[in-house]
């Protein structure tokens, strides 16, 4: 179906891909994983032809195969209305079936023209792909949440969130043969995640899809592809993300063995080999050496002297070898951002107290009824469908906006961090550099050490907020947070574009985090290996979970 062959690609000096390979069959789901920045979506621009390769190829099997593309930031016509722009996608049926008609003619009086055949068989299958879809533009739109909203509603009006939902149901309803998704579970709540996760278990067609939803990977993925973030090769794992974990666990744990055992070798050598060097001085001559003016004697000891020499020698070559061609790598440091939070100031028990709290916009109430208390020292994950009010929460709490009724307090010596789920509260001209010494007032030295941690290095630290990547710009936030010592941390969806091993360090981060963390997320291995309360939005309210029914109700 799909044949990638040695891409390389280079932007100026710097190299993004080097001589990737891999082939992707129909029925088979290939995750593509590696940290930000190492050219996933770039080699997906080259798979669509919207980049050339510097070298390399790509080749299709049918070359007419139908393939659907999700980017990370999808376009659409402005003109559109979520009705207009789903027809588009379930495909024309008229004018394939008009063409249908023509090729059955042309067939009919030339039977061995192969091509003919060829593109018949083509578009028989793009046809049954359409008919198929058509249709289901209700139920994709339901599986998403996006069922509630008019389908005269302009496509212009709706938030990001909703966009990128509805472009996801777009790719899905056209039913291509082959699907290149490009993060496509951001924005996705715990049910819509599951429904995707079961949409795509049961497509027949390709799919390589980048994420760094670990719990997605494990269901959906038949193997795995590799980009390493420091050779920019690429690698094939066969199985789910977990078993591409223990097969590289497996890996490192034989190449520090191999690397111990050699740098053992390589001392017990050079010991040996200063030894007999030792000997070889000792035959040689010197203040021990016997002195004979017997000529055998001598003649001995000089031949002894030349043997122990040549001994050291061997000793040294083979150590030689051991240390270039024979050389056993030592395991390259495994790739994440750094991030501690430093010591925090000590609040109150209670450090947010809802009452009777109401919140929403105008005459529009989202979730009513509240009374609920986080604790000092809680790690309170917030969950429950998109769109129901979970953000409007947090940003009530922070202060953004005015409760509709009731309260949200905040407990004595609580200094909050809001991580917004856009990192809205970047300043979009500001860099990073200037950013972090604005809130910390750092010298430059001890500025662009911190910055190191979160992997702004170089001229990087000099790059407008507004002009960095989704990663990039949720790394600053991190920084943010950490460089203000705040001991309460509202928490907006903050590992959306964070990698796999970035998203790992984060929860490691706010598992020593010794203060109070809020936060709203849909990953489930955070959840799993983070929370210790649940808060879920039920109706329009909010009620705590016990952990155990929490767990449960997910699996």
């Amino acid at each position: 179906m799909l044949t990638v062959q040695n891409i390389s690609k280079s932007f100026g000096i710097e190299v993004i891909l080097n001589e990737v390979s891999f082939t992707l069959n129909s029925g088979e789901r290939l995750g593509l994983v590696g940290p930000n920045g190492c050219g996933k979506t770039t080699l997906l621009r080259i798979i669509t032809g919207q980049l050339a390769p510097d070298s390399g190829s790509v080749r299709f099997n049918p070359a007419r195969l139908s393939m659907g593309y999700l980017p990370q930031g999808a376009e659409f016509d402005p003109q559109d209305t979520l009705g207009s722009y789903l027809r588009r996608c379930e495909g024309d049926l008229p004018s394939l079936s008009a063409r249908l008609e023509e090729l059955a003619a042309g067939l009919s009086k030339e039977p061995n023209r192969i091509d003919l055949q060829l593109e018949y068989d083509e578009v028989l299958a793009e046809l049954q792909l359409t008919a198929e879809s058509t249709g289901r533009g209700l139920a994709v739109l339901a599986g998403l949440g996006l069922d509630t909203l008019p389908l005269d509603l302009p496509v212009s009006v709706l938030s990001g969130g909703q966009k990128t939902r509805l472009a996801l149901a777009g790719v899905l309803l056209a039913s291509p043969r082959l699907l290149l998704l490009d993060e496509p579970t951001n924005h996705l709540d715990i049910d819509m995640l599951n429904w995707l996760e079961d949409w795509l278990l049961a497509y027949p067609g390709g799919v390589l899809i980048v994420s760094h939803d670990r719990a997605l990977l494990d269901r959906v993925a038949t193997s795995i592809l590799e980009i390493d973030g420091t050779t920019h090769n690429s690698r094939m794992f066969v199985g789910n993300y977990t078993a591409y974990l223990e097969q590289k666990l497996a890996e490192r744990n034989k190449q520090w063995q191999a690397y111990s055992d050699q740098q053992d070798e390589i001392s017990r050598l050079r010991k040996s080999a200063a030894h007999v060097r030792s000997q070889g001085q000792f035959h040689k001559g010197g203040k021990n050496d016997p002195g004979s003016t017997d000529g055998f004697s001598v003649g001995f000891f000089a031949d002894r002297g030349k043997e122990t020499i040549q001994r050291a020698k061997n000793i040294e070559k083979r150590i030689g070898r051991l240390l270039n061609e024979d050389r056993v790598e030592k395991p390259a440091q495994t790739w994440e951002m750094k991030m501690d939070f430093k010591e925090v100031p000590i609040s109150g028990r209670d450090v947010v107290v809802l009452e009777d709290l109401s919140v929403g916009y105008g005459e529009n109430v989202l979730l009513s009824e509240i009374n609920l208390t986080l604790r000092y020292g809680s790690r309170t994950v917030l969950v429950g469908p998109n769109g129901s009010g979970k953000t409007t929460l947090l940003r009530t709490i922070a202060g953004l906006i005015p409760p509709l009724s009731g309260r949200a307090r905040l407990g004595s010596q609580v200094r909050l961090g809001y991580m917004q789920q856009e990192q809205e509260n970047l300043d979009p001209r500001l860099n990073p550099f200037d950013t972090i010494q604005h809130l910390a007032g750092l010298p430059e030295t001890e500025t662009r050490a911190f910055l190191s941690l979160y992997l702004f290095k170089g001229d990087d630290v000099f790059t407008p907020a507004g002009k960095l990547s989704y990663g990039e710009r949720a790394r600053l936030t991190l920084a943010t947070l950490v460089a203000q010592g705040c001991n309460l941390l509202l928490l907006d969806e903050p590992i959306n574009h964070l990698d796999i091993p970035s998203r790992s360090r984060f929860e490691q981060a706010l598992t020593n985090f010794k203060g109070s963390t809020l936060a709203v997320v849909h990953d489930r291995y955070f959840i799993d290996g983070f929370a210790r309360e649940i808060w879920e939005v039920c109706g329009q309210t909010i009620r705590r979970l016990d952990l155990q029914i929490a767990s449960s109700g997910r699996e």
